[in-house]
């Protein structure tokens, strides 16, 4: 049930979750590619394009609207400093480490995209970035499911559960990332 789920709708699930959030998605994908529902390499494919979609609208954003977003939003502020003192010193790691900052998945890309870093620059830096992301959170997913295999040697028998468990925590991560967020927002 939840596993023809998988099977069926699992690249498309990542490109979507990746374009969103992101490591949830890619750590459970990698799971999934571990217990051979998914394969690896499609997983980091659809996972670096829909994160580097996701970090290129919110450049374009920032770049396009950056001031409105700030004024709407204005717990970024800091946030959006803070990136800036990055790309004054460390132009291309900023660019390619921001999406592995917590709290800067959205922040980050739209501060770039409000400095002076030119477009060509940062979709280059952006795409490095994503692959790398997309590789390490995927292979993390695999290496759990390894390690479970490894700990649990009847896994097989369990697996149903254990990606409904799975699935179930990365509901309550998402949902607990939402509500603080909402929980920041300017009312």
């Amino acid at each position: 049930m939840i596993t023809n789920f998988i099977a069926e709708h699992g690249y498309l699930a990542v490109f979507i979750g990746t374009v969103l959030e992101g490591e949830t998605v890619l750590v459970l994908a990698g799971f999934a590619a571990h217990q051979g529902y998914l394969s690896f390499l499609p997983i980091v494919l659809f996972g670096l394009c829909g994160g580097w979609l996701g970090d290129m609208f919110f450049f374009l954003l920032g770049r396009l609207h950056g001031h409105t977003v700030l004024k709407r939003y204005p717990q970024w502020n800091s946030r959006v400093e803070s990136v800036n003192g990055w790309l004054v010193r460390y132009q291309a790691g900023a660019i390619i480490g921001v999406r592995f900052m917590y709290g800067l998945r959205a922040a980050g890309p739209i501060a770039i995209g409000m400095s002076d870093v030119p477009a060509w620059r940062f979709i280059l830096f952006n795409l490095a970035g994503a692959t790398i992301w997309a590789c390490l959170f995927t292979a993390a997913g695999y290496l759990f499911g390894h390690t479970l295999e490894w700990l649990f040697a009847d896994i097989r028998r369990y697996e149903e559960a254990a990606l409904l468990l799975i699935l179930a925590a990365a509901g309550v991560i998402v949902l607990v990332r939402h509500n603080r967020k909402r929980s920041l927002r300017p009312s």
